[in-house]
């Protein structure tokens, strides 16, 4: 796999045994997977080209170029570029529109605005397209692809649309020549065969196979397929593009259409090759640089247009590529295959590379991405995105796809859930308004609210995140109607938009972290009255939730534990034990102790109601940092008669904590210092108090009682657990 330090590996090398290295790794890793690639991509590139109506070396050019030059420039470091079946259909209606000629002119402009994109930094905003109008538009071209390939299967020619492909098709099928359908039935098999090989077989690439066999069995069979036809060297194909006499709004167009396709399936691609290995990631503007660079370079030498292609790029991470090494030599193989073995290239029959491509087509509709379309409610986008690439063309069908599914999500998002009913057992009617409440939900809130009975008393849960003022308007409204004939309304404010900010400003989404803070932040910052302000919040927002488990608790309490802590008010158990009311019974006291001579009768006998009457299967003691009983304790300071007394029985925390306690040894490792240290040995001390009390020896024997430590470091909000002999840290927080 690769590693970070990954970069394109025949630019500046590090000198000497680096550089040594850097050879041995590409000759080790990169040449093998190259050649793998090459195997790939060939026939593919073939194929592809005849799909498009190119001619035959414009997809070895542009295969060729695809790995040389995004290989040197491209920010990817495993993708592999090259044609690619995505671009079939429009490089088609291209090509029929304007000729070959003008085509490579408008490949290039195209790759001249890929540049200008990757420049101007915003190649991620490529990626906002919903993934589903992707799939669909890639099964859209598969399905497409697979229907005009089909009449080449048969011996014919592929139709311009898919509306002559598919009523033709019983024509063709009666006048199909047997030759032709035998070595394309032969390939579509062995492809399809080829993945149930055995591993080591299965290392040569079953399309390679597959072309390779139908060619030999199209030599020595009865009969004479149509075969390829190259009517000049590659190098005599190169030409300069021309630019077309008219119509320049359409070359525009025809332009940017492919610099956007074939932008978005490499950054696309991209990210998927980044989900197969743990190496550098992709520098999405530079790949977007590259891919222009290339389709220009690809234009200019009458190539097909260039992008990543996932095929070859998850071929090019399963061989072992390293670095982009491997695309460039890919590229070095077919530009040596080409200028060398042309005459072999012109033995390959038609209907072979057509078999091919209608399994390349079939594999583009997948299955997986029909299910996720599905389950995430999105079939609807999928089916009539892949129906208008179709139907109609590929722009045309992307459009169409995005239109519709931004239709469904704006649905989705403004989309209000209004539910009225009686509450159960009262005589109280509950109206519950869920999502997002704004002038679009008024006739459905309007007409909800109308179904409560005149004269009743209400509540109104509001669990929204964004309340416009018609929405407020609408329900201060109702309220005020309702209160006035004899009825009570009670509102409950669960989301995360208020009421009250709809009077007072344009409306806005309210914040997740805010309902947070609401609950969890210091009531320093309060007006008047905290207490008073803090219970007007409680009722207002969360009283509602937490009714039904308190009234099922109202006859008896359970708790699981007892939890000993400090009075110290920045600890608050429920919170940093993220336990809910009937959870815990906790007993606090200055400095979390317990004495050991049993002279505090409240804690005795909150010890043994905990454990004798309610039966708590733990006892925990938890301790923290900045401590001030520790402190003073460590100190020897006198805080007055009453607490000097009480703090007494921290004697026994000192003396092991001056005799280096295990637990003062490992926070003191841990980078904690003395008073937070002080407050770790007096948590083990009480747990070893806490054993040898009867109460809990016998829970302990009886039904496993455990007592356990804990420690809160207030500065960065993490609990440690502590025993008598060390301390250790949860998964999610580190010991300084």
């Amino acid at each position: 796999m690769p590693t970070d330090t990954d970069a394109n590996p025949l630019s500046a090398a590090p000198p000497g045994s680096a550089w040594s290295d850097r050879l041995l790794s590409i000759s080790r890793h990169d040449l093998p997977a190259s050649i793998v690639v090459f195997l790939v991509a060939l026939p593919l590139s073939l194929g592809i080209a005849i799909a498009s109506d190119a001619p035959i070396a414009a997809g070895l050019i542009a295969a060729a170029v695809g790995g040389i030059v995004v290989g040197f420039l491209g920010g990817s470091p495993l993708q592999v570029s090259g044609p690619a079946a995505g671009l079939t259909v429009v490089v088609a209606e291209t090509i029929h529109q304007f000729g070959w000629k003008t085509t490579c002119f408008i490949t290039t402009a195209a790759g001249l605005l890929q540049i200008l994109f990757g420049l101007s930094r915003i190649a991620r905003a490529a990626l906002a397209i919903a993934p589903v109008v992707v799939h669909a538009m890639l099964a859209g071209i598969g399905v497409t692809i697979a229907l005009q390939q089909v009449h080449v299967l048969l011996g014919g020619a592929s139709r311009t649309s898919a509306f002559e492909n598919i009523t033709e098709l019983p024509g063709q099928l009666l006048n199909a020549h047997g030759d032709d359908f035998v070595v394309g039935v032969i390939v579509i098999g062995i492809i399809v065969a080829w993945r149930r090989v055995p591993d080591r077989v299965g290392l040569i690439p079953g399309p390679l196979v597959a072309v390779l066999m139908g060619t030999v069995l199209s030599l020595v069979l009865p009969g004479s397929p149509d075969r390829i036809e190259i009517d000049s060297s590659l190098f005599d194909a190169t030409g300069l593009p021309v630019p077309p006499s008219g119509n320049w709004a359409g070359v525009a167009l025809a332009a940017l259409t492919i610099a956007l396709i074939a932008g978005v399936e490499s950054l696309l691609s991209a990210v998927a090759v980044d989900k197969l290995h743990t190496g550098r990631r992709t520098n999405f503007d530079r790949e977007l640089v590259a891919q222009g660079a290339a389709n220009m370079t690809s234009g200019i030498l009458g190539g097909l247009p260039v992008t990543g292609v996932i095929v070859r790029s998850s071929t090019n991470v399963a061989a072992g590529a390293r670095t982009q090494a491997s695309a460039i030599l890919h590229g070095a193989w077919i530009l040596v295959f080409s200028i060398a073995l042309v005459g072999v290239v012109q033995q390959v029959p038609k209907s072979a590379l057509a078999g091919l491509l209608v399994v390349v087509g079939v594999q583009l509709v997948k299955l997986a991405h029909i299910q996720l379309a599905h389950r995430t409610g999105d079939l609807a986008v999928y089916a009539v995105t892949m129906v208008s690439v179709v139907f109609l063309n590929l722009l045309e069908g992307v459009l169409i796809g995005l239109a519709v599914a931004f239709a469904m999500l704006l649905w989705r998002v403004v989309k209000v859930s209004v539910q009225v009913a009686p509450e159960t057992g009262t005589d109280r009617w509950v109206v519950r308004v869920e999502g997002t409440c704004t002038f679009l939900a008024l006739p459905k809130l309007t007409k909800k609210l109308a179904t409560v009975p005149t004269g009743t008393d209400v509540l109104v849960e509001l669990t929204v995140d964004f309340l416009d003022h018609a929405g407020y308007e609408a329900i201060h409204d109702w309220a005020r109607q309702h209160e006035s004939n004899a009825g009570r309304v009670e509102f409950v404010e669960i989301g995360t938009a208020r009421m009250e900010h709809s009077r007072t400003g344009p409306p806005r989404r309210g914040r997740a972290r805010g309902m947070l803070d609401e609950v969890l932040v210091p009531w320093r910052d309060r007006n008047g009255d905290a207490v008073a302000a803090g219970v007007i919040a409680y009722h207002r927002s969360h009283a509602h939730v937490i009714r039904p488990h308190l009234d099922q608790l109202r006859d008896r309490q359970d708790p699981h534990s007892l939890f000993l802590t400090c009075a110290d008010s920045r600890i608050v158990p429920n919170v940093i034990t993220n336990s809910g009311p009937g959870d815990l019974f906790t007993v606090r006291n200055v400095g979390n102790l317990h004495p050991a001579d049993g002279s505090d009768v409240s804690v005795e006998a909150a010890l043994s109601f905990a454990v004798d009457n309610l039966k708590v299967n733990n006892v925990v003691v938890c301790g923290h940092s900045s401590c001030g009983a520790m402190e003073a304790v460590l100190v020897g300071a006198s805080t007055g008669p009453r607490l000097d007394t009480w703090l007494a029985h921290a004697r026994p925390s000192l003396d092991a904590y001056l005799a280096g306690h295990p637990v003062q040894i490992a926070a003191a490792a841990a980078g904690y210092g003395e008073a937070a240290q002080l407050s770790m040995v007096n948590v083990a001390v009480q747990l070893e108090t806490l054993r040898r009390h009867p109460v809990i020896r016998r829970a302990a024997a009886a039904r496993g009682l455990t007592v356990s430590g804990l420690f809160f470091d207030i500065s960065t909000a993490c609990m440690l657990e502590v025993t008598t002999d060390g301390v250790s840290e949860f998964d999610v927080c580190a010991v300084r």
